[in-house]
């Protein structure tokens, strides 16, 4: 399994996917990497999470597939064993973050605020989620973060909108955002991959 540098650098947006159809997966994951985004989030949300990890992992070489909402030592090891190649969860603890370390792959712990900062750089975590970013502060939070620690870099993600993404990608302490504003459920419902690839192609150009 080839390992991921920086989820932060791999695309300006990480699509945050909930599959509720282990079908849809491959040609959903086909969908974002051809519209520029291949850095994909399956949300450990849905009884189908892990299969659909698993397909994409063997049929969509291309993508960078993740597994979010990982909260739990058990979801790590069975997110890695499906196929996972970052994880992502919405906040941290002691146990999670060192099964997280243990991993293997890189990860991004959720924070929402500034001592969860400070307690992650103290573990040497320097890559993070802000979660839930706009109820939390949004960037006025983030660029307040900046002058403090500078050495901390986000992935915020949480109520944020293709209008609102450019404000996030600005700062210098940002360097992606999560969405799922490309991934309309009327257009995963009637597997209309092309709209979702068009706006996919939309997110990506907000390099």
């Amino acid at each position: 399994m080839t390992s991921v540098p920086s989820v932060l650098d791999l695309a300006p947006v990480v699509p945050v996917v909930a599959i509720e159809d282990a079908a849809d997966a491959v040609p959903l994951a086909r969908a974002l990497v051809a519209g520029g985004l291949p850095a994909i989030e399956v949300t450990l949300r849905t009884p189908a999470a892990l299969d659909a990890i698993r397909a994409i992992a063997a049929d969509v070489p291309d993508a960078v597939i993740g597994a979010g909402t990982v909260i739990s030592a058990e979801g790590v090891d069975a997110a890695v064993a499906a196929g996972a190649r970052f994880l992502v969860s919405p906040g941290w603890t002691e146990r999670l973050l060192d099964a997280m370390t243990a991993s293997g792959v890189p990860f991004l712990p959720g924070i929402s605020t500034t001592s969860e900062v400070v307690a992650l750089l103290e573990r040497g975590v320097r890559e993070m989620k802000f979660f839930p970013a706009e109820a939390a502060g949004g960037t006025a939070y983030l660029k307040s973060l900046a002058g403090p620690l500078p050495q901390a870099r986000f992935c915020p993600t949480g109520g944020i909108s293709l209008a609102s993404a450019p404000a996030y990608l600005a700062l210098r302490n940002v360097g992606c955002v999560g969405g799922t504003w490309m991934l309309p459920a009327d257009a995963i419902a009637a597997g209309d991959w092309a709209r979702v690839e068009t706006l996919a192609a939309e997110a990506a150009a907000l390099r």
